[in-house]
């Protein structure tokens, strides 16, 4: 139950919920996920930015972000999960390539305080091929799913613990984005 009544809160999980009891502030919010995981102008993949945004959830242990994240970059990346999971436990032994190695290190410095980020973390990432574009948008997308991570837990919104019911959201974000997000509609619609 969270700490503030939430409309129709049995049926919407997480931030979805939150978004329902705020519009006017889940516009934004989701504007700036639809710029920083959806836009077609960048060099990195939607999987991939899924991908950082499902790991720095992870760190933050924000059970609902990392897992419709999860099954959104499972879309994108047409994984059955098995990824997303190596990704998590220890990227550095997933089969991802160096630049989103490189990437991740950088989110997860972000995701510990910015001032955790080194000068090497982004010498080795543009040294496998990261773009200065690349290198903000890893630090953007971390810091924001921070503030995500943070509001979801900070109001104590409940999350589904059935990684299989994050998949139809996944698939709609995949299909529709999140500048379209209706917070009125159940997580499995």
């Amino acid at each position: 139950m969270a700490y503030i009544k939430l409309p129709e809160e049995e049926l919407l999980p997480g931030i979805r919920g939150l978004m329902a009891f705020r519009p006017d502030t889940a516009r934004p919010l989701n504007a700036l996920a639809e710029v920083l995981l959806r836009d077609e102008n960048n060099s990195l993949s939607r999987g991939e930015r899924e991908t950082i945004a499902t790991y720095v959830s992870y760190l933050n242990d924000c059970l609902f972000c990392q897992s419709v994240h999860g099954a959104a970059a499972q879309c994108y990346l047409e994984d059955d999960g098995k990824l997303i999971g190596q990704i998590k436990q220890n990227y550095e032994e997933a089969p991802i390539s160096d630049k989103l190695k490189a990437l991740l290190a950088i989110a997860a410095s972000v995701q510990r305080g910015g001032k955790n980020v080194t000068t090497a973390q982004v010498e080795a990432a543009r040294n496998v091929g990261a773009s200065d574009k690349e290198i903000h948008d890893t630090v953007l997308i971390a810091a924001a799913f921070c503030l995500f991570n943070r509001y979801v837990d900070g109001l104590g919104t409940w999350a589904p613990t059935d990684p299989q019911v994050y998949i139809p959201r996944g698939i709609r974000i995949a299909e529709e984005g999140y500048a379209s997000f209706d917070a009125m509609k159940s997580i499995g619609k």
